[in-house]
């Protein structure tokens, strides 16, 4: 849980390296891999979370920079490269509009009360729950999946060791 604004923001700037890496993986070809048919592509799942945490966030009380155009999937460079933008902001935008005490603040989120802490771990969560659907369908896509929290199965080769089951 998240007792300072810069307990947040030192696991946001962790979370967007790591995430940051996976879009940055992405290409155009494989941005229409899908799990089903009927299913989300590669490219909305990415193009979702980018979007959506700007959303997500001037919701809850922290006015950030959003993404141009949300409707259309872009190019994997332009998935890339909006993360990026929209993500540096995040740190500066909470360190001019929260105090630590604005973390303990009760609101609705969601149909449940809940923390400002809890709400921004929420999104952290949300974050890591669709950066792990991309990397599945980058794998799926034939795309190397560079390491989050450990090694990828690419990156233990590098190393020369058989990747473990």
């Amino acid at each position: 849980m998240y007792c300072r604004v810069e307990d947040f923001i030192d696991e946001w700037k962790n979370e967007a390296v790591l995430t940051q890496k996976v879009l940055d993986g992405l290409t155009d070809e494989a941005l229409s891999q899908q799990v089903y048919p009927e299913g989300r592509t590669l490219g909305r799942i990415a193009w979702h979370f980018v979007t959506n945490f700007p959303d997500y966030l001037t919701k809850f009380g922290v006015s950030v920079a959003k993404a141009q155009n949300v409707s259309e999937v872009p190019s994997a460079k332009e998935i890339a490269e909006t993360f990026k933008a929209v993500s540096s902001h995040v740190a500066t935008a909470l360190q001019e509009q929260w105090t630590d005490d604005t973390l303990k603040q009760i609101q609705n989120a969601f149909g449940r009360m809940e923390s400002n802490a809890t709400i921004f771990m929420g999104l952290i969560k949300h974050i890591v729950h669709h950066r792990g659907q991309v990397t599945i369908l980058m794998r799926q896509a034939g795309l190397p999946i560079p390491a989050v929290y450990g090694p990828s199965k690419e990156g233990w080769e590098q190393v020369g060791v058989t990747p473990p089951l």
